[in-house]
């Protein structure tokens, strides 16, 4: 048993630290984060230290007769000790370690287990560290980042230079090597995390180990001892590193925040954290954008600065290694005033500027010809210079339009030197209006990007789109884009299209079309150009919006969308522009089902312009060779009559929307309802990711309500609805599902489910009482994002045979079947549903009757009707 003399000194350190660590929490809000980093690292150092002089192990073991040191490892090693980040320590031993050394870590470390730590510690032998160290990359870096904190200070440089003599000094390049590897690997699995919806603080590209990676290298190539060595060593120029400097403080700190908000670590920023953060961080709304939005777009900002640094790091290497092979071609440039330095592009002085200000946009179009970057002293002088750039006569200039749209055709390299004009703000300063754009979030999970990169992104993708470089390519696209004539409207349409996001306010692309008749005609653009420009901006979404949100099987739609857009050139470009714009917004905008979608409204409405033919002939003809197909396909001629008879019955637009292939599955599941209430069939995506069920069911009123409501008392997520009726009153509804929470017992879930349906289906089962218990708890940012109100509108004039109720609300459990419970109890009819339900502010479309077969058109009852589904909103 331990004297009670020792039990109390022993309990001191801990106590101390508990005490100094409660004090600096209460500080993170009035501290800078690196100030906070540091005194928080050197409290645990204070306790070490404190631990190692009121040791009672340490005497025992006799430092003499076993020599130790204390090495902090990773980012306790670094003096980065956020909140709750991990304290990695080494007890390092000369040789060999003694058996008293397990006495010592619990002894030392324990305590801080006790206080609720994470710690990670080792205990090694100076030999077995470097062997580790070259079989793990892990180990390597962890030491690289070794501090002394106290015991034998000797042990610790014999470590060091142990490590530098036997193993860095030794392959150097093939080190370095798989560090930059590693880190693609790392940027590969958590993603850009400076345009992520929940971006990774620590792992994602912008993130802190884009950092990390650069000291180590640096370390290994130029021995530096701090983070300053990065701009003494030339590795950063003096402003990349203070901005660097203010980046990393500003991650840090919202690392810190969140640590406080989980009460644990967390690197990862979720969605239902980030509005709680904004709040913690006290950050204020300007100019109607969200405290929220106002974070993330700062959070952006920083972390695509540090990405960029780690890029320009990374290429620099490679230019240095290409300058130590002599066979090695290295770039040049014709450009009178410009030159290669190191492979990145820079100005031949500040004088050269003077003497020809338009190599402020020339440089821009050598980096996209030679897919260079710019060096950090080119950026500098592009910023220093950009009073230049605002005068009335270069943004006027046809010479510096001509430049700027050769970048702005060229396809997208490694570099791409629009994304070099935003990031020095010669963009913003070429076309002021790009100035409310910069890093302006749009919260919610339907828009990846900030607005000025998404600008960007789609004029790469365009260009993508035109060369097959994309990974999925449309090959319609690529053909219509090589048929484009002009393609400097598309390309200014493209870059311009959400220009009037700048104001929080609704009516965006109106906005923007009159902003961008302004640029272009200070660009230099025709009036025909500045016309077809204006068309394209302001109905940028027409397609996409139509093709998701009305029935494009439906002769109407086409019919509209062809008297709106008149000309089959426009038509194409406004095609190839929403297919850039929805890729570029990201994958809940852009997918196979809203490609399969918009590629659909596109050929028919270009149909019906080419050719003048009526949607109705065409479809006549689809539906013929479908039947064939189908009657083709029976293995008996039992089938082939069973099948030809359904046929009669099935309707046009399930016919045309079907593939050939399901509907022989659709008739076996119709042959076995019977006198069942429904029958289903449950299948899974080739992924994995998804489930289809396809429900056969006697047709009523409120059907699709009832199957709404039982999937989402099962907690199975919907994702997309396809609805038909056939003539003899069987309702074919397929439904795309997310999969039950537990796969393990999925079949049981399936179960349940079905029993709920045949009870709801019998009145035996008070959905909205069910449904009512389960959404409690649910957390929506409707909660947070009030200045964006919910919407019921009612549309009479889109079909001459329904009427479209449009709802945009926010997602909570139950809301489709609260909706369609509504259209129900307003005694209407469900003939097409439209469903977007993967983002958080979802846009559910229905087509209606009443149950008299008519549409809706009276005042009184267009008002009834907006009222009920506004009230289950709330």
């Amino acid at each position: 048993m331990m004297p009670l003399s020792n039990t109390m000194e022993s309990t001191q350190p801990t106590e101390t630290f508990k005490a100094r660590r409660k004090q600096l929490l209460s500080m993170v809000d009035n501290t800078t984060a690196q100030e906070f980093l540091r005194t928080h690292a050197a409290a645990v150092d204070d306790y070490f230290l404190s631990s190692f002089a009121h040791s009672a192990v340490g005497p025992r073991m006799g430092i003499m007769r076993n020599p130790y040191a204390m090495i902090a490892l990773g980012g306790y090693g670094r003096a980065e000790q956020c909140v709750y980040s991990d304290i990695d320590l080494l007890f390092l031993f000369e040789d060999k370690v003694p058996a008293e050394a397990e006495a010592l870590v619990r002894e030392i470390v324990y305590p801080l287990w006790d206080l609720g730590l994470e710690v990670g510690h080792a205990t090694r032998s100076i030999k077995e560290c470097i062997q580790l160290a070259r079989q793990d990359l892990e180990v390597l870096t962890a030491l690289l980042d070794g501090r002394f904190v106290c015991g034998m200070s000797p042990l610790y440089h014999q470590l060091m230079d142990r490590m530098r003599v036997k193993l860095i000094g030794v392959k150097p390049a093939q080190i370095i090597a798989q560090l930059v590897e590693r880190n693609a690997e790392r940027h590969a699995r958590f993603g850009d995390s400076a345009y992520l919806l929940e971006p990774n603080l620590k792992e994602g590209q912008g993130g802190l180990r884009d950092y990390h990676t650069m000291l180590w290298i640096a370390r290994i190539q130029s021995d530096i001892k701090q983070a300053r060595d990065l701009e003494y060593y030339g590795y950063l120029s003096s402003h990349e590193y203070e901005k660097l400097s203010r980046s990393l403080d500003f991650v840090w700190t919202v690392r810190n925040q969140l640590h406080l908000l989980m009460g644990r670590k967390c690197d990862q920023l979720h969605l239902e954290h980030q509005t709680r953060l904004a709040e913690a961080m006290k950050v204020k709304g300007f100019n109607g954008h969200l405290p929220v939005e106002r974070l993330l777009g700062d959070l952006h900002g920083h972390m695509e600065f540090i990405k960029q640094c780690y890029d320009v790091f990374v290429y620099e290497l490679d230019q240095r290694k290409r300058l130590k092979r002599k066979n090695k071609a290295l770039k040049t440039t014709d450009v009178q005033g410009l030159k290669f330095n190191r492979g990145m592009l820079n100005f031949v002085s500040p004088e050269a500027i003077l003497n020809d200000p338009l190599l402020l946009v020339k440089i821009f179009a050598e980096s996209a010809v030679h897919k260079a970057p710019l060096s950090a002293e080119a950026r500098r002088l592009v910023r220093e210079f950009s009073d230049v750039v605002t005068q009335s006569w270069f943004r006027g200039s046809p010479e510096v339009a001509e430049i700027f749209e050769r970048v702005l055709a060229k396809p997208v390299g490694e570099f791409n030197a629009l994304y070099a004009m935003l990031d020095t703000g010669f963009l913003v300063r070429y076309i002021p209006e790009f100035k409310g754009l910069v890093n302006r979030i749009q919260f919610d999970q339907y828009h990846l990007y900030p607005v000025a990169r998404h600008l960007l992104l789609t004029v790469g993708l365009l260009k993508q789109i035109g060369t097959a470089k994309n990974d999925e390519p449309d090959t319609l696209a690529q053909k219509f884009y090589t048929e484009i004539r002009n393609k400097r409207v598309l390309l200014w349409a493209a870059l311009l299209h959400d220009i009037g996001k700048a104001e929080p306010t609704s009516g965006h692309s109106e906005r923007g079309a009159v902003m961008a008749a302004d640029i272009c005609a200070q660009k230099g653009l025709s009036e025909a150009e500045i016309e077809a420009v204006v068309f394209l901006i302001r109905d940028h979404l027409l397609l996409f919006e139509t093709a998701t949100r009305r029935d494009i099987n439906e002769e109407e739609t086409a019919l509209n969308v062809a008297r709106r857009v008149v000309k089959p050139e426009r038509l194409k470009m406004l095609y190839l522009l929403s297919v850039a714009d929805a890729m570029a917004t990201g994958p809940k905008a852009w997918n196979d089902w809203t490609g399969s979608l918009m590629r659909s409204l596109f050929l028919k409405t270009l149909n019906v312009m080419e050719k003048g033919e009526l949607v109705s002939k065409r479809a006549m003809r689809i539906m013929e060779e479908k039947r064939e197909r189908v009657l083709e396909a029976a293995s008996t001629a039992e089938e082939r009559k069973a099948n030809a008879e359904l046929l009669k019955f099935m309707s046009p637009r399930y016919m045309l929307h079907t593939p050939s292939q399901e509907i022989p599955q659709h008739a076996v599941l119709y042959r076995q309802l019977q006198d069942k209430s429904f029958v289903w069939r449950i299948d899974k995506s080739a992924d994995g990711q998804t489930r289809t069920i396809t429900l056969c069911a006697k047709d009523r009123p409120g059907l699709l309500s009832r199957v709404a409501g039982v999937l989402t008392l099962n907690s199975i997520d919907i994702l997309d609805v396809r609805i038909f009726t056939w003539r003899n009153n069987v309702a074919l509804d397929i439904f795309e599902v997310k999969p039950p929470p537990d796969v393990l017992f999925e079949e049981e879930r399936w179960q349940r489910a079905a029993r709920h349906l045949e009870a709801a289906l019998a009145d035996q089962l008070d959905l909205s009482a069910e449904l009512a218990e389960k959404r409690l708890g649910f957390r929506s940012i409707q909660m947070v994002s009030k200045e964006r109100p919910q919407t019921v509108a009612i549309d009479n004039e889109t079909s001459s045979f329904f009427t479209i109720i449009e709802v945009i609300a926010w997602d909570f459990p139950g809301l489709l079947y609260r909706i369609t419970d509504a259209i129900f109890r307003c005694r209407l009819d469900i003939w097409v549903a439209k469903i977007a339900t993967q983002v958080d502010q979802v846009v559910d479309v229905f087509y209606v009757r009443s149950f008299d077969g008519e549409k809706v058109d009276a005042p009184d009852d267009v008002d009834r009707i907006r009222k009920t589904i506004a009230a289950v909103l709330q």
